[in-house]
């Protein structure tokens, strides 16, 4: 009975969603159709058509599947290393605190500037190739990563690492058994800030001289003064974002089931 109660939940979730969603679509159109809107924006059948379309027919060298290939590989380049240093960092300050000492203040200084501002800085650092705009995108994900492993080592509690060295325990053993399991659930929440950031900064990303992209899209009609092709860029990043996040909370449902979110 349980188990059917939370699939009854789950469904209602899900058609809630839907039904938002189809309100949402309805009131644009009407608001479009029947007002002065419709004179400097497109409705949604347009824009879902125009999406379709570009499957097949390319905006500008690409169709909109290779569009979003070009940006996810980007985004993955910059999150991977963004994520990986993230972490080290994160945990080794959570757990030494020398190395607190040395990098939180550094950390703490560059954590608050956005990502877009440093690309003046990119460009005079990497040029205008891919490296600049891997580095944005490693920017983006690197302060969630580290905030969040570093806030899950500091929320160990003490008192379970007491005990664990009265029972014999050395400092290596307290970390690998104790602190890395605890604060894995920390980093798995910086990982899915870090991934839904890593895309949204992919715009800003391929601002900096780019001839394919999701960003390079919704730039490209902005230029072109096609607020079509903007939209078709927007929902692209819209929905493959959503399904970043999806896949996310599915991997982290997995590896951490004894503490899933949001159920």
């Amino acid at each position: 009975m349980k188990l059917k109660d939370k699939d009854n939940t789950a469904w209602q979730k899900y058609a809630a969603g839907a039904i938002s969603i189809v309100c949402f679509l309805i009131i644009w159109q009407l608001v479009v159709s029947f007002t002065r809107v419709g004179l400097v924006m497109v409705g949604p059948i347009e824009v879902i058509k125009s999406f379709c379309s570009a499957f097949v027919s390319p905006i500008g060298r690409n169709t909109i599947q290779s569009h979003i290939v070009w940006s996810m590989t980007r985004v993955m380049i910059g999150f991977f290393m963004g994520s990986i240093l993230g972490i080290v960092l994160g945990i080794c300050m959570g757990w030494n605190k020398n190395v607190e000492s040395f990098f939180r203040p550094l950390f703490e200084l560059i954590r608050p500037i956005p990502p877009i501002a440093w690309i003046p800085l990119s460009i005079v650092w990497f040029g205008t190739g891919e490296s600049s705009k891997y580095f944005i995108i490693f920017l983006g994900a690197f302060a969630n990563v580290t905030m969040n492993a570093y806030a899950g080592v500091k929320a160990v509690d003490e008192e379970l690492m007491g005990c664990a060295k009265m029972l014999g325990c050395n400092n290596r053993q307290v970390f690998t058994k104790i602190v890395l399991p605890s604060c894995v659930p920390q980093i798995f929440a910086g990982l899915q800030i870090a991934i839904g950031s890593s895309w949204a900064t992919v715009v800003a990303a391929e601002m900096v001289k780019s001839s394919q992209g999701v960003g390079w899209i919704i730039i490209k009609g902005q230029d072109s003064n096609s607020t079509t092709q903007i939209m078709v860029g927007i929902l692209a990043v819209g929905i493959v974002g959503f399904l970043l996040a999806v896949i996310m909370r599915a991997i982290e449902s997995k590896l951490c089931a004894w503490n899933v979110r949001g159920k």
